[in-house]
């Protein structure tokens, strides 16, 4: 059987951009059941209410949500237990650091097969409060603004 190749998304938590300033990004690999993998390559997974932890040295993936599969019999997996990710001693440590100094949080932001194992790329990100996000939408319809007025004024529309 040939070796997977490239990087194929599974699930993404497009809600973190939004609720979250994403300060730094880690990948991070995942321990897994061989029928969460299954299910996986059906594409099912929900990083919706998920978060990272850190206990004892080590990072811990909470509230993922990935289906039975289908055709799992009494050895398939609960669908939202605790998921330990794998990381470099130095980014742990750094990870600690971070999260208890300055109140910041670890969110998982997609979930991809890449060369046929799962990661996680997880980000420390700190809360946005309401005005935050209003100021990121306003600047970005505004972004928006600008761009399709260079556009008409690169064709020759001039609109007032």
């Amino acid at each position: 059987m040939p070796k997977e190749r490239g990087q194929k998304v599974i699930a993404s938590n497009r809600k973190a951009r939004h609720d979250y300033s994403i300060l730094d990004t880690y990948e991070a690999g995942l321990v897994l059941q061989g029928t969460e993998v299954k299910s996986l390559r059906d594409g099912k997974a929900s990083l919706a209410d998920a978060f990272a932890t850190v206990d004892d040295g080590e990072v811990w993936l909470r509230n993922v949500h990935i289906p039975e599969y289908t055709q799992g019999t009494w050895t398939n997996h609960t669908p939202r237990r605790t998921r330990k990710l794998l990381l470099h001693r130095s980014e742990i440590e750094k990870l600690i650091g971070k999260t208890k100094e300055s109140g910041l949080s670890l969110v998982p932001l997609s979930m991809y097969f890449k060369d046929g194992k799962v990661k996680v790329e997880i980000a420390l990100a700190k809360g946005k409060k309401a005005y935050d996000k209003r100021q990121t939408l306003a600047k970005r319809d505004a972004e928006r603004d600008i761009s399709k007025a260079m556009g008409r004024a690169l064709k020759g529309r001039f609109t007032e």
